[in-house]
């Protein structure tokens, strides 16, 4: 029924990622695309570490590439990642957004016009409301919203700016998170 995850995250973000992409198997049937807050300079580890770690394919985001299940996409530093309505990679140099490049908010409005109902949208870690407005077309666009239970959050501000701004489908801790999107795969 899904066919793709768009993840958001930013402070945090690290040990978040890490106790949800390493437990995806190498057979996953769904593509999914991460926006984490980065400093303009951040080299790529963020997508080699979280490949070392595991058996889905982890990347960096490159413009023009198709979107194809079983893999994981990072939007580099400095650049929005976004998906076209073709399904393929796209990067903007366009200005900050909620104070941030990549903006989650970009991510999720353009993966919402691209899947529409067949989008997963996940607000995990985070300082700021950056994806709460994403999250709402995510779910006006009648895909599935799921945030991270603020108590549970490194920092809950973004998870809470999320609960605030739409009707979350599931407010979950990582490890169920992890789970639901494990399940996701197998329908």
């Amino acid at each position: 029924m899904y066919e793709a995850i768009v993840i958001g995250v930013s402070a945090g973000g690290l040990a978040a990622l890490t106790a949800i992409i390493p437990e995806l198997p190498g057979n996953y049937q769904l593509s999914v695309l991460i926006v984490q807050h980065q400093v303009a300079d951040a080299s790529d580890f963020l997508s080699e570490y979280l490949n070392e770690k595991s058996s889905i394919t982890v990347q960096e985001a490159i413009p023009g590439e198709k979107v194809l299940p079983g893999n994981v996409y990072i939007g580099p530093p400095n650049y929005h990642l976004l998906v076209e309505k073709n399904r393929r990679i796209s990067l903007s140099v366009d200005s900050k957004v909620n104070y941030s490049i990549p903006s989650i908010d970009v991510l999720f409005e353009s993966a919402a016009d691209a899947y529409q109902k067949k989008l997963v949208g996940v607000i995990l870690t985070g300082a700021n409301s950056d994806g709460s407005q994403g999250l709402k077309k995510i779910k006006k666009a009648g895909g599935l919203t799921i945030v991270q239970d603020p108590v549970t959050a490194e920092m809950p501000e973004m998870p809470k700016a999320a609960i605030n701004a739409t009707t979350v489908d599931h407010i979950l801790t990582l490890r169920k998170i992890t789970q639901f999107l494990k399940s996701l795969s197998h329908e």
